[in-house]
């Protein structure tokens, strides 16, 4: 085969897949096979790649299993049971996400027919991690993927970024101006039991704790999980209700025993738990539902999350307290 890089552009798999791989016949031999690997040069030579007469990709033969087989094994007999595979067009993520799943060191590339183009060679692939690894960890520290947006992002003059951050910080401002007026609402339950506002610092903190730990955790499942958002969405709720859980058994008892007040104890760990499930919720839930509008998350999932996450669990806490001790 012939190598040549793709000409297709983007991020996909016809981007980082090159031409020029061994291929055999099932039919033949690893003798023959090892015969005409010799002296022959290769883009990628790490595997032996089957086809039929109209090069329709059959099967995969490991080198070392090549190499270690007897001489007169037929291919079709030591080809590895799973046939990994992706189109041109398959997003770069996928394929690497595949490669992972798989435990394969290269993916191969065939078309709508099943024939062999190329293979996303371990170099390539290894590229694709660190460009999506540099990506997320780029969102997460507030400067959006690796684009023309986001450099456009970051070398814009002062008043275009000011313009850009300020909406966001805007709506954060009223979000504050909300906590705020929850607080005030609850002024009285404040004045006749002083220990109740002991707990509001740890509450609103382990709550925007939770939240950005989320979506740190889920900006990164989303890039290399073949899971569905769906499924994502589930497991980080499922795992926040078990995070919310533990915090409130483990709040529980050091309460009760320092302020001798059983009501208390149980309020603030009902409420750790309703505002750490809450808190899993947003983190993962708000970078989704922005990118879904066409929104930056990294200019908004931030202060957006954090003020709703402000607002609720002082809501929740407040709600709770009113409820159970006052």
């Amino acid at each position: 085969m012939s190598t040549n890089r793709s000409l297709h552009h983007g991020e996909t798999a016809a981007q980082h897949m090159v031409r020029r791989v061994p291929t055999a016949a099932a039919g033949d031999t690893a003798a023959e096979v090892v015969e005409r690997l010799s002296g022959s040069s290769f883009d990628y030579a790490g595997a032996v790649y089957i086809v039929d007469h109209a090069t329709r990709l059959k099967g995969i033969v490991p080198l070392t299993r090549l190499l270690a087989a007897d001489p007169g094994t037929p291919l079709e007999a030591l080809a590895q049971a799973k046939l990994p595979a992706v189109t041109p067009g398959t997003d770069q993520e996928l394929v690497a996400s595949l490669a992972i799943h798989e435990e394969t060191a290269a993916v191969p590339v065939v078309d709508d027919q099943l024939r062999l183009l190329g293979v996303v060679p371990p170099l390539a692939l290894l590229e694709v991690l660190r460009r999506e690894h540099v990506e997320d960890l780029h969102r997460l520290a507030g400067i959006s993927r690796e684009s023309s947006r986001a450099r456009h992002a970051i070398e814009a003059p002062p008043t275009r970024r000011a313009r850009d951050r300020l909406p966001w910080l805007l709506v954060g401002l009223a979000g504050s101006v909300l906590a705020t007026m929850v607080v005030a609402y609850f002024e009285q339950a404040l004045q006749s039991r002083v220990t109740v506002a002991f707990f509001i610092p740890g509450i609103v903190y382990l709550a925007d704790a939770i939240g950005t730990q989320t979506e740190a955790i889920a900006v990164r499942g989303i890039s290399l999980s073949r899971l569905s958002v769906a499924r994502l969405i589930s497991g980080e709720i499922i795992t926040g209700l078990i995070i919310g859980s533990t915090l409130a058994a483990l709040s529980f008892f050091p309460i009760w025993w320092w302020f001798e007040d059983i009501d208390l104890a149980t309020a603030v760990s009902v409420a750790l738990f309703v505002a750490g499930t809450v808190a899993t919720t947003i983190g993962v839930l708000f970078p989704w539902i922005l990118s879904r509008l066409g929104r930056d998350p990294a200019f908004g999932s931030g202060p957006l999350g954090t003020i709703v996450q402000d607002v609720l669990s002082l809501v929740i806490y407040f709600v709770t307290i009113s409820a159970l001790v006052l």
